[in-house]
């Protein structure tokens, strides 16, 4: 495997970079601050742009780390920031990396992260190489399980009561899907190209 950390990645209508410590008002406004999209997550809304600003300052710092894979997706049309996409977990030994992601409200039902996640795991199984990628989603976030399958990860299991969500203190089951690097094909979210590499698919 090879450690390339936050690679800038290209898709049709994404830019994919590390975060920056000036993104951190778009982040509040379009999503860091909303309840519907941290609904299902395990953090609770941001109350204050100041402590997101802090936060982005520390990912901004993390990124220059070949072993932190962590993307703010840029609408390239407007080059704003709507959402975050990282490696929130990963097995170097076993070659395994577990996927987190939010999207701004704004920006649900338009095949966004489904195109985001494509070419993610374009470059985690063709150029880190990992052999497995996987997601866990609550069961009630029913859009997030059809990213993942349009994506062509495999449902594995329900791991029953795995999480009391802060966001109501209901208790959730949670879903586990995952992909294998000999399973994975580039079915979605159009041209996906790495930005500084040769590499391209369609």
């Amino acid at each position: 495997m090879k450690q390339l950390g936050s690679e800038p990645l290209q898709t049709a209508r994404l830019d994919l970079r590390p975060f920056r410590a000036t993104d951190f008002q778009l982040a509040f406004d379009n999503w860091m601050s909303d309840p519907s999209v941290t609904k299902y997550l395990t953090w609770t809304p941001h109350a204050a742009p100041a402590f997101t600003r802090a936060l982005l300052a520390q990912w901004e710092e993390q990124s220059a780390s070949p072993e932190v894979y962590h993307w703010a997706l840029v609408w390239r049309e407007t080059g704003e920031v709507i959402g975050d996409l990282s490696v929130v977990a990963a097995d170097m030994r076993s070659e395994r990396a577990e996927l987190g992601y939010c999207l701004a409200q704004a920006f649900w039902g338009r095949g966004v992260m489904t195109e985001a996640l494509t070419a993610v795991l374009a470059f985690l199984f063709g150029e880190v190489g990992f052999s497995r990628v996987e997601a866990k989603y609550a069961t009630a976030n029913a859009a997030s399980g059809r990213v993942l399958e349009k994506c062509g990860m495999k449902q594995e299991g329900i791991l029953r009561r795995y999480v009391r969500l802060l966001s109501t203190d209901e208790w959730t089951d949670v879903a586990i899907r995952a992909v294998l690097r000999e399973e994975w094909r580039c079915t979605a979210g159009g041209a996906v190209r790495w930005v500084n590499a040769a590499w391209s698919s369609k």
